[in-house]
């Protein structure tokens, strides 16, 4: 940023309003890379072009990005959080925290609409009757409370639906160690697997306590009926119920229900700490960890930042609680239009706190640990993450430590299917959201000198984009390959004007990595074992990344050609016809009568269709 930037920047902030409203900063090309909120613009966006020096590392950053800022005004704050979020997940912006998208969470559906109810993971809630649970932070957690379940109560795990396969096969060998209910032998009737399944139902909402007493009183009652058999399968459910409850972390009163957020900073990370509370049992807990130089602040103290993260979190849930409790104020103008906020997605009233005293305080306590930890462990791997790019870098005589390392590898099926692969890694760990692939286009014989040629002029094309995994310069490249392809891809760097140091990295007859090469020398890395470790992990994962998209790509292009090579079949017939028999396998067994069944197949079709498979049999 030029000094006649800054001033000019300087000067339109100054003339902006004392108003609520939603700012967005620009760079040279004029895309947005950051989207902030503020209750009085001018003071908000003032901040960012007087910055002290005490101003963190990726303010500076941002700040140093921007020839430029538009702003929309609002008339409340609530209104401009609201349009901030919404500002986020239209552009992206590069400077702004990333959350894990909405679409993505799990959740735990129990189709309580059918006869024989059943447990599942899904990604997507469905007006269709069935009961959901969650989301969840993770499939781990989904899995591990299934799998829970699944063991106390002692639920199916196979893949049969019932009634329909009920009698028609032996059981399997789960009902003989006692760890299946096995409806499908009539081992349990209709109405208690449904009572086991609306049991799952009430323990996964949190009510393990409710579940206990109702269970206990049925089996009271069975006994008092003299129905002794039913009675005892009410205690072995109740045992297991209450195995099932020693086994979660109860940390508050039975009527204890709200969502607690801890936020710890250090001068290496910003860790925020989610635990979810129902029933007084840790239903779910999450943690979000940002590197000291991802979370943008305009001064000291300034909590916006939360106040955008938390407003996100919960816009991609189903469910607030009454309480959200915060181990840091907020101060009241952010405690307030979260408030607000909150209450506006609930749809009833929800009250964000900082308890001061009691058990809440407490259990923010507890959770600023977990914070604490988290940033911990994060600060350990960011430090052995540095000292091996910091050896990497000596090794291989580098200018600089490689935040950013590039690799590369060529994939082929003889002269078709030549795949590129690009794997990333930002500061020792690996970015799979910045992975590529390019698919080369084979000129007779098989060039994995001319495909990494093609690879890295396409791959810099895209430097001046301002955005994506191709707007960032690597600091260093590695190929999988030896001194022939580090000086073809220096050639190439050379035409485009950079200087990029590259590095082939060669295996040994048993597929090992052996060494690192330059166009003239090789450097061993035999003698450094975490360096080795590391080149070895980028150069497996490269490899392992691009034969998968090579694969993919094989498979696709093998299941179009073998169907579309069929006079009077195109694309829409060819799929029209996996959409109806499901495999290749059926088609050829097939009548000409079935063929006629799909839809947009002729008579004509189904003749072809008849003498092809028949040729092929």
């Amino acid at each position: 940023m030029t000094e006649e930037t800054l001033m000019a920047l300087r000067e339109k902030s100054a003339a902006l309003p004392r108003r609520p409203g939603v700012y967005l900063m620009k760079d040279v090309n004029g895309r947005v890379i950051y989207v902030g909120k503020s209750r009085s613009l001018r003071d908000r966006v003032s901040q960012y072009f007087h910055l002290g020096k005490d101003a963190n590392v990726k303010t500076r950053r941002m700040v140093s990005c921007v020839y430029d800022f538009d702003f929309l005004l609002c008339d409340t704050e609530i209104e401009a959080l609201t349009l901030e979020n919404s500002k986020i997940k239209q552009y992206a912006p590069k400077y702004n925290i990333k959350l894990k998208d909405a679409k993505s969470y799990p959740y735990i559906k129990l189709t309580m609409q059918e006869a024989y109810p059943r447990m599942q993971m899904t990604r997507q809630r469905a007006a269709d009757g069935a009961k959901y649970f969650g989301p969840y932070s993770g499939t781990s957690t989904v899995y591990e409370v299934m799998k829970t379940l699944e063991k106390y109560l002692k639920i199916p795990t196979c893949h049969r639906e019932f009634p329909r396969d009920i009698g028609k096969e032996r059981p399997c060998l789960y009902k003989q160690l006692g760890r299946c209910v096995a409806p499908c032998d009539n081992s349990i009737g209709q109405k208690d697997y449904y009572e086991i399944m609306q049991c799952a139902s009430g323990i996964l909402r949190g009510n393990t306590r409710a579940a206990i007493a109702e269970t206990e009183t049925k089996m009271y009652e069975a006994a008092e009926r003299e129905a002794f058999e039913e009675a005892a399968r009410y205690r072995d459910r109740l045992m297991a119920i209450k195995k099932l409850g020693e086994s979660q972390k109860v940390v508050a009163s039975p009527d204890a229900e709200y969502d607690i957020i801890a936020e710890y900073t250090d001068d290496v990370s910003t860790c925020v700490s989610v635990f979810y509370i129902r029933s007084g049992i840790v239903f779910d807990s999450e943690s979000f960890t940002f590197g000291a130089g991802e979370v943008t602040a305009s001064e000291e103290g300034d909590y916006s930042f939360m106040s955008s993260l938390i407003s996100r979190l919960y816009a991609g849930r189903e469910y607030i609680p009454k309480e959200v409790l915060l181990s840091f104020d907020p101060g009241d103008g952010e405690r307030e239009t979260l408030t607000a906020y909150l209450t506006s997605l609930a749809g009833r009233k929800v009250e964000v706190r900082t308890p001061e005293r009691g058990e809440r305080r407490q259990l923010c306590r507890m959770v600023m640990e977990n914070a604490m930890h988290v940033a911990s462990e994060f600060r350990r791997k960011a430090e052995n993450d540095v000292k091996v790019l910091v050896r990497l870098a000596d090794l291989l005589s580098l200018e600089v430590v490689p935040e950013r390392i590039e690799a590369y590898d060529i994939s082929n099926l003889g002269a078709e299917h030549i795949t590129a692969g690009m794997i990333v890694s930002q500061n020792g760990s690996l970015k799979r959201g910045d992975y590529r692939t390019f698919k080369i286009k084979g000129n007779g014989a098989p060039d994995d000198y001319g495909a990494m040629r093609e690879t890295i002029r396409r791959r810099f094309a895209h430097l001046a984009d301002g955005e994506g995994s191709f707007s960032e310069m690597p600091d260093l490249i590695l190929l999988d390959g030896g001194m022939t392809h580090v000086a073809a891809v220096k050639e190439v760097l050379g035409e485009l004007g950079l200087a990029i140091p590259t590095f082939g990295m060669v295996k040994d007859e048993h597929h090992k990595t052996r060494t690192i090469v330059t166009e003239a020398e090789e450097l061993s890395i035999a003698n450094d074992q975490a360096v080795f470790v590391f080149v070895y992990k980028l150069q497996e994962e490269v490899h392992r990344y691009t034969v998968s998209r090579m694969d993919s790509a094989k498979r696709k292009t093998l299941r179009r050609s073998a169907l579309e090579s069929i006079p009077g079949i195109g694309p829409a017939k060819a799929k029209a016809l996996h959409r109806h028999f499901g495999t290749v396998a059926a088609m050829r067994t097939a009548t000409w009568e079935q063929f006629r069944e799909v839809p947009g197949v002729t008579e004509k079709d189904a003749d072809n269709l008849l003498r092809y498979f028949e040729e092929k049999n």
